[in-house]
């Protein structure tokens, strides 16, 4: 016959907060919410395709002759 070793009795387990827990909950929403937004806003500021271009172009002025 054998005996075997009793096992080692563990502390009471502490509970855990659930606050620490929310906390990161709700940060990772709004983070998420904001980048909903951000890329929302993109979006629609996109051009808007067929529209019209307007070139600025300065010209050189073109030598003069001396006057006679």
């Amino acid at each position: 016959m054998s005996v075997l070793p009793s096992r080692p009795t563990r502390p009471p387990s502490r509970r855990r907060s659930p606050w620490p827990r929310v906390a990161a909950l709700v940060v990772g929403i709004v983070l998420v919410f904001a980048l909903g937004v951000a890329l929302g806003l993109a979006l629609e500021d996109r051009p808007v395709p067929g529209g019209t271009q307007t070139f600025v172009r300065t010209l050189e002025p073109l030598p003069q002759e001396p006057a006679p």
